[in-house]
Parts: structure tokens; sequence; C-alpha cells
């Protein structure tokens, strides 16, 4: 499953006004609740916040990774933003946080989770491929970073 295939326009946001990691996942939960994969957004939000009990996922690098599993989604939804400033999000590099993506899948589709999770990782990692998102300016920009970098990267 490739990011490109689930990330749409509609689940983007740039320049989303947060102060909170709080704040980051329930407005990215709000976004992906619009998506017809969604049956309860409730327990989605639910199944996020649990994930995050468990160890923080603000991986570095100004970079966050909120997911969780759940029988409220028929399949995998993801959403993704830019924060207008520097959040707190408990980093494991304690840096502040400005490109979230969430990604929530059904509990049995463990494989597909990981496999996406991983992808999404890795093309993070790239300096210059987060610096092109923290200067997009649209949704459609940043679905089109992802799509040209995954391409390039993950063929």
């Amino acid at each position: 499953m490739k990011i490109s295939e689930i990330l749409t326009e509609d689940f983007v946001v740039v320049g989303l006004d947060v102060s909170t990691k709080e704040d980051a996942i329930n407005a990215l939960v709000d976004i992906i609740a619009k998506s017809d994969k969604v049956k309860n957004a409730n327990k989605v939000r639910e199944a996020v916040f649990e994930r995050e009990k468990i160890m923080t996922t603000g991986v570095g690098k100004g970079f966050a990774v909120p997911h969780g599993k759940t029988d409220a989604v028929t399949d995998i939804v993801a959403a993704f933003a830019v924060t207008k400033k520097p959040i707190d999000y408990e980093s494991l590099d304690g840096e502040p946080v400005r490109l979230i993506f969430l990604i929530v899948g059904r509990d049995n589709m463990v494989g597909p989770h990981i496999k996406l999770l991983s992808r999404v990782s890795k093309l993070m990692n790239d300096n210059d491929f987060r610096e092109k998102l923290l200067n997009a300016k649209t949704p459609r920009e940043v679905v089109e970073l992802f799509k040209t970098e995954e391409e390039r990267y993950l063929g």
C-alpha cells in the first residue's frame, strides 16, 4: 500500500493552528472522521490516544506519526498536517514538531499498517523532503510531494 493511495487533499492541512499535541491529534482525527472508511470517530480518537500513552509518536526531526488500530475503520485512513507553528510533542529528541502524519488501520491489518508506517518514516528521514513539506502552500502541493518522493525512493 502506497502513501499516495490513501493520502488525498481532503485529508491534508497546511497551517494547522494548534498549540498542543492533543489539539493536533484531535484536529487530525476530526479530519479523517469525514472519510466514509471511519465508522466511529470517538473510537478512532481513543485508539490513537491509547497508543500515544504507550510511547510518544514524536519520532524526531520535527515529525510525529500518531497512529492506532481499531475496528472503528473499514480500511486504513490517513491525514497529514503542517502546523502553523512548532508545538511541543514530547518527541524522542526533545524537539518541537510541525509535521504530523496520522495513520489509523483496522485491528486485523497489522502488516499493511506497519508497512505504511515504515514508508512514511523512511520518507520523513530525508531533510530536504521535510523542508519541502514545511514550505508547501497547499494540500495539493503536499500530496504531490509525497507522490514524487515515494516514487523516487520506494518505487
